[in-house]
């Protein structure tokens, strides 16, 4: 199994292979298509993720010491944006989360080519799936 970094690197790999920011808005759409969606029954005001301008829905569950997270967004880039996320950080440890840096989100430059409400959207993603982290970790204490 990969390590949170393991992952990132390889996310960022896969954006350098791509020449210019539209294909790499296509490959977040794609990616977004390859969520591990939530079950409709978790599409609810609580697991709105707040800050986003598109409906951005986290669940996340506690299965033996990791940490695993489904999710949906009525728009296609966002859910793009948290499908990334989601693959670097899901089916960890939530200290591992906690302690992750977000790093390579600067790296393949999405901060840069989104719009400032979708930017601080995906920092309200990030900081809301870190916050389901540290609650999961005081379980396991």
């Amino acid at each position: 199994m990969s390590n949170i970094k393991e992952i990132q690197n390889e996310i960022v790999d896969e954006f350098e292979m791509f020449d210019d920011w539209m294909q790499r808005y296509e490959h977040m759409i794609e990616l977004g298509k390859s969520l591990p969606l939530i079950e409709d029954k978790y599409k609810i005001e609580d697991n709105l993720i707040k800050g986003c301008q598109s409906k951005v829905w986290v669940h996340a569950e506690l299965q033996g010491d990791r940490l695993i997270f489904t999710a949906d967004s009525d728009a296609i880039i966002t859910k793009g944006i948290i499908a990334i996320l989601i693959r670097a950080y899901s089916n960890q440890h939530p200290k591992d989360i906690i302690d992750a840096d977000t790093a390579f989100i600067d790296e393949i430059g999405l901060k840069e080519h989104l719009s400032p409400t979708r930017a601080n959207g995906l920092v309200s993603m990030i900081k809301q799936l870190k916050m389901y982290a540290v609650a999961y970790q005081t379980q396991l204490n």
